[in-house]
């Protein structure tokens, strides 16, 4: 695969890099052989792990794929290389962990139940940190540190939606889940405010991917900001749709 590489800031190393042009981006895709490998291994042992406990369903079945999918959208697709370019793609990047990948693996390889407090705890600290200007810059040039925010955002995630998605959970629990999943939405919404309205720019990282797709850094922050707080918004607003429908549901079957 042939990159058009442009020049970036002294020292940065970011996972995806380098740094990709527009006309580029749709054959950046990432063929890292660990990478590829680990995503290969989880889902033989994900496979294997749901035949071992229970026989799977259809609807696990499909959320492991669906989450599966999800996972080779954000780390090997372009979508991986123009986080590099653009703090929006970032934006789109957490979405997409958040309120794809967790929930579908939280249905096929559900965590512990009792623990959804704790996740959403979590998950919010997550994404708050990683919006944190020392934070990000330290997971852009490290890959060591880039991998642990993933994991710190993805794991959690995946605990919390273990809880709420959880089909055995009790009746009375649903609107207290529903008021968490809204309560992230708020978070995330309220995050995206902040870089929509911020006066400044935040993530100089992100100045030469600008540059290169025709936005200012400003620019591609408030579009970032913009994502999760209306855009962002949707998925998680159908999830707890769908945690009240269920526990209503279930209410008139009790």
């Amino acid at each position: 695969m042939e990159l058009t590489p442009l020049s970036q800031l002294e020292g940065s190393n970011p996972y995806c890099g380098p740094l990709v042009a527009p006309k580029g981006l749709l054959t950046a895709w990432n063929t890292d052989p660990l990478l590829l490998g680990t995503l290969c291994l989880a889902l033989g042992v994900a496979v294997l792990w749901m035949r071992r406990t229970s026989m799977p369903g259809r609807s696990q079945n499909r959320a492991l794929a669906i989450a599966f999918a999800g996972l080779i959208v954000a780390f090997v697709s372009p979508l991986c290389a123009a986080t590099v370019a653009l703090f929006a793609a970032r934006s789109v990047h957490h979405i997409l962990l958040i309120s794809l990948v967790a929930p579908a693996l939280a249905i096929a390889l559900p965590l512990s139940r009792a623990a959804g407090g704790i996740g959403f705890a979590l998950t919010a600290g997550a994404v708050l940190l990683w919006h944190i200007p020392s934070v990000y810059d330290a997971a852009w040039n490290s890959v060591a540190v880039y991998w642990l925010m993933q994991a710190a955002l993805l794991g959690p995630a995946w605990l919390f939606w273990s809880a709420v998605l959880h089909p055995k959970r009790q009746a009375e629990r649903v609107f207290m889940d529903a008021l968490q999943v809204g309560a992230l939405a708020g978070i995330m919404g309220l995050i995206g405010a902040v870089l929509t309205f911020a006066p400044t720019a935040l993530y100089p990282q992100h100045l030469p991917g600008s540059d290169a797709y025709g936005l200012s850094l400003l620019a591609d922050q408030q579009l970032a900001g913009l994502i999760m707080w209306v855009p962002g918004f949707l998925p998680l607003a159908a999830l707890a749709f769908r945690i009240v429908a269920r526990g209503w549901a279930r209410g008139f079957a009790t």
